[in-house]
């Protein structure tokens, strides 16, 4: 049984349908950029979260965008009012680069289901996700040179951790939009899919995720967040991380399904 919460006035919808929680950016007018009022709905979508029983959250946008990144009409209102540069890094670091971040540091696995343009700190935003799926006509890009701005929202963090430093800052560089079939190629993404595929492909996806072991999952995300110096020193932390792991209901289950012969049923504890 599914239901759906609305914050921001309804610019941020949160559904819920068993252990799938989904976050839809839904102000499709303004290609779900990142305003105030969205960034704010999305942080409160996951306070909403927080220490639930959501098994994978998908963010996904509604219309025929995914996130258009910044808010260009409040560029243009703070060029005009000639508001002091102070509030527009405030927005940038306190507003969409914390929104960026709780995104990439949730606690649950995270899918982006992009099947619309994700531009600049959009796709930022798609890329904290833990993975990313791109409809074949969908595009992707960190073209902050195109309204005459460096890199922000975590890009100089998240970018150069999935395609490595030079094609990093080639991409910056030149602003390409890359296509599905390129972003894959690339490793921004992890799937390019075509359309007549898309829902399937990532319902799938989802499903298989949701259905897997939450406690185990959610230890595994955080270990492979983490940034070890060596690898003596990583497989104490998967130690120590395990002992509670291994007191869990669905490493029980696994076991017993394994030694059966059968498809262990989880239930995410």
């Amino acid at each position: 049984m599914s239901d759906a919460t609305t914050f921001s006035d309804g610019t941020v919808r949160l559904e819920r349908d068993g252990g799938v929680a989904r976050i839809v950016l839904n102000d499709p007018d303004r290609r779900n950029a990142l305003s105030t009022a969205m960034t704010d709905g999305i942080e409160a979508a996951l306070d909403d979260l927080r220490g639930g029983d959501a098994r994978c959250v998908v963010v996904e946008g509604e219309g025929p965008a995914f996130c258009a990144g910044g808010d260009i009409a409040s560029m243009v209102e703070r060029q005009e009012t000639d508001a002091p540069t102070d509030d527009a890094v405030r927005h940038i670091i306190g507003e969409i680069g914390r929104c960026v971040k709780r995104v990439y540091e949730c606690e649950f696995p995270t899918v982006a289901k992009v099947d619309g343009p994700a531009f600049g700190a959009g796709a930022n935003l798609a890329i904290a996700c833990d993975v990313t799926a791109l409809h074949e006509d969908a595009q992707i890009g960190f073209g902050f040179r195109e309204v005459g701005l460096a890199v922000d929202s975590g890009t100089s963090y998240l970018l150069p951790r999935l395609v490595g430093e030079n094609v990093a800052k080639e991409l910056v560089y030149t602003g390409e939009l890359l296509g599905a079939e390129r972003a894959e190629e690339l490793g921004v993404v992890n799937h390019a899919v075509d359309d007549d595929e898309f829902e399937a492909r990532v319902s799938m996806l989802v499903d298989r995720i949701a259905s897997g072991p939450t406690v185990a999952l959610r230890t595994s995300k955080r270990l492979l967040r983490s940034e070890f110096a060596t690898i003596g020193e990583a497989i104490e932390h998967e130690a120590g991380a395990q002992a509670a792991v291994l007191e869990s209901d669905d490493h029980a289950e696994g076991v017993a399904a394994f030694v059966e012969d059968r498809d262990p049923e989880f239930e995410g504890r």
